[in-house]
């Protein structure tokens, strides 16, 4: 294998990565924490968008200048979305959790909906340690597309339903025993 790269290539392509991460680095402390966030769909899309442009910079695809304007560009997208949602814009911006699971019982019309199967959610409840489905007081579908478990013991304490303010589906099945009560309570 013979690798066609002059000291000089590999010596610019060195300084050109160092200096747009140093750029990205800058940019996250004057932007902030929530700069690699994946709290909502747009976070995400541009953490990976982040990347992709910073490899495309160090590859030398786009030239340094265009790569520190884009990615300058991105953040300061971020960042308004950001303000945008912080003053009341978040139902537009963001997408609302939905209730997969209300207490032991699957809301299996709202898996079909959100495209996630059965094995997804069983793998899911592997993953919290879920042990039977007497456990589980509620399992959502966030809005980053993450699964939240939520479950404790039998006789622990129920779910508080402020837990669930804001997840679609969840306010319909607030006065369910299943869901809100101590899972030994419901009968199951």
């Amino acid at each position: 294998m013979q690798i066609d790269i002059t000291w000089e290539v590999a010596g610019l392509t060195v300084l050109v990565t160092l200096a747009a991460f140093l750029f990205v680095v800058v940019l996250a402390r004057v932007y902030g924490l929530r700069s690699f966030a994946k709290m909502a769909a747009y976070e995400f899309a541009a953490t990976v968008a982040m990347g992709s442009l910073l490899a495309a910079t160090a590859g030398g695809s786009i030239p340094l200048v265009q790569g520190v304007v884009a990615l300058g560009a991105l953040f300061f997208g971020q960042w308004l979305f950001q303000r945008a949602r912080v003053h009341g814009a978040e139902s537009v911006v963001d997408n609302s959790p939905v209730l997969l699971m209300a207490g032991p019982r699957v809301l299996h019309d709202v898996l079909r909906r959100n495209g996630v199967t059965e094995a997804d959610l069983r793998g899911k409840l592997r993953e919290a340690n879920v042990l039977h489905a007497g456990q589980v007081r509620a399992v959502v579908l966030e809005a980053t597309g993450d699964v939240s478990v939520l479950h404790g013991d039998e006789d622990g304490p129920p779910l508080d339903p402020a837990l669930l303010a804001g997840v679609d589906g969840g306010a319909e099945h607030e006065d369910s025993t299943s869901c809100w009560r101590r899972a030994g309570e419901h009968g199951a």
